[in-house]
């Protein structure tokens, strides 16, 4: 898939999320939580970019969120951020799997969904 199908994929989880949920505002709050120590992992990951052994780590949480809509879950609340590191991306020749580019096309897509999420959230007030 495509970035931009990734991140609509992401917010159409976030919004099915939200009308089981009930008060939305608690979910939102965790949402912009995960996006704030996404962008901290994202950050971390490209300061040890030239670490020789360093995997490069991302945080799960939308997709929790859509696997447990998919089981059928109402309740949301148990889920939480999760660093995990990333074995999917193929290592350099030092075990590192940093690559810049990378990070900086999820740091951009990060943005947006926490720019998403600061919308939701400042609509849920008016």
């Amino acid at each position: 898939l495509s970035n931009k199908m990734k991140l609509w994929r992401r917010l159409g989880l976030v919004a099915r999320a939200m009308e089981l949920q009930g008060p939305q505002e608690g979910l939102l709050l965790r949402l912009m939580d995960a996006a704030g120590k996404r962008s901290r992992v994202l950050a971390n990951n490209l300061a040890n970019q030239n670490t020789p052994g360093y995997r490069r780590q991302v945080v799960r949480f939308e997709e929790l969120l859509g696997a447990a809509l998919e089981r059928g879950e109402n309740d949301l609340s148990a889920i939480q951020p999760a660093v995990v590191s990333d074995f999917d991306t193929k290592s350099r020749t030092d075990g590192n799997n940093v690559v810049p580019e990378l990070e900086k096309s999820a740091s951009q897509e990060n943005r947006v969904l926490a720019e998403s999420y600061l919308t939701l959230l400042e609509g849920h007030y008016r």
